[in-house]
This record gives C-alpha cells, sequence and structure tokens, in this order.
C-alpha cells in the first residue's frame, strides 16, 4: 500500500519516444507540448503537485486495469473450460463410434468363426463321406466276391453231390458185375 502512496518516479513512467529521425519537428513539437500539459495538470493551480489527485488518477488507472484482468482472465477461463467441454463431447462421441464398430467387428468374427467351424464340420463330414463311400465300395466288392465263391460252392456242392451219385452207381454195378 505504501508504494501507492508514493509518488512515481520518471523512469516508472511508461513513455513512447520517437527517435528525431522517425518524427517531423512539428510532431515532436506537439508531443513535448502533450508532455508539458500532463505537468501542468498534476500541479494545482499554485503551481504546487497535487497528491491526492494523482494517487487518485493512480488508483483509478490500477482498479480499471485489475479489472480488465479479471475479466479476460475470466473469459479465458470460461473459454478454456467451453474448450474442454467440446473436446470432451468429441471424444464421447468418437469413443461411442468406436465402441459401436467394436460391436460390428466382434458380431463379425463370430460369423466368420461361425462359418470356419461349419465349413471345417463340412469338411469333415465330406471326409467322413469319402471314407465311408470308400469304405461302402470295399464292402459290395468283398460282398461281389463272396457271392461268386458261394456260387462256385454250390456248384462244387452239386457237382460233388451228382459225383457221389455216380460213384455209389458204380459201386452198384460193379458190385452186381461181381456176384
Amino acid at each position: 500500500m505504501s508504494s501507492l502512496l508514493s509518488p512515481r518516479n520518471a523512469k516508472d513512467q511508461p513513455r513512447t519516444t520517437k527517435s528525431l529521425s522517425d518524427s517531423s519537428p512539428t510532431t515532436h513539437s506537439l508531443t513535448s507540448r502533450g508532455l508539458k500539459h500532463e505537468r501542468v495538470s498534476r500541479l494545482d493551480s499554485s503551481g504546487a503537485y497535487d497528491r491526492e489527485a494523482y494517487d487518485a488518477r493512480r488508483e483509478n488507472r490500477m482498479a480499471a486495469r485489475k479489472k480488465a484482468e479479471e475479466e479476460a482472465g475470466c473469459t479465458d477461463y470460461k473459454k478454456m473450460y467451453e474448450e474442454a467441454m467440446s473436446t470432451n463431447e468429441r471424444l464421447k462421441s468418437r469413443l461411442q463410434g468406436s465402441k459401436q464398430e467394436l460391436v460390428l467387428v466382434q458380431t463379425q468374427l463370430e460369423k466368420v468363426t461361425q462359418r470356419k467351424i461349419t465349413m471345417t464340420e463340412r469338411s469333415n463330414e465330406r471326409s467322413m463321406l469319402e471314407k465311408e463311400k470308400r469304405e461302402t465300395r470295399v464292402l459290395q466288392k468283398k460282398i461281389s466276391d463272396m457271392e461268386d465263391e458261394v456260387k462256385i460252392q454250390t456248384e462244387l456242392k452239386n457237382e460233388n453231390q451228382r459225383l457221389k451219385d455216380e460213384n455209389g452207381a458204380l459201386i452198384r454195378v460193379i458190385s452186381k458185375l461181381s456176384k
């Protein structure tokens, strides 16, 4: 607070000065007149320094600057909050989209897995069918071979029976002749 009450040094006052080459002589004289006017306004009618007026103006300037900084700070925080909220909403929507994509990919994966299982089962069934077909061919061939053997056996039995009958007849003829 004591710094607010103390007079401002000349080096603390912000001044913008132009070089003589940058400004025209008339501008320079106007600037020096403005500075003289500022000095005169600080002096009271008797030429003495009006400290109270200076302090009041300084406090007004400080309060205005502080208010402007606070408003700028609030706006910045509000802006930052709004940006963060919009970013959060954008990220939430992206997350929701990603979740939906994940669900779609999972269902597609399940379908593909089921198709693979079904194809594997079908291929297993095909291989089983092929094996069964081979086995049935082999068995049919064995059956046809056995049927042929059975036919041959029946023919052989019939011929054997015929030969037995002939043999019996020949034995009887021989026995009649020998008597």
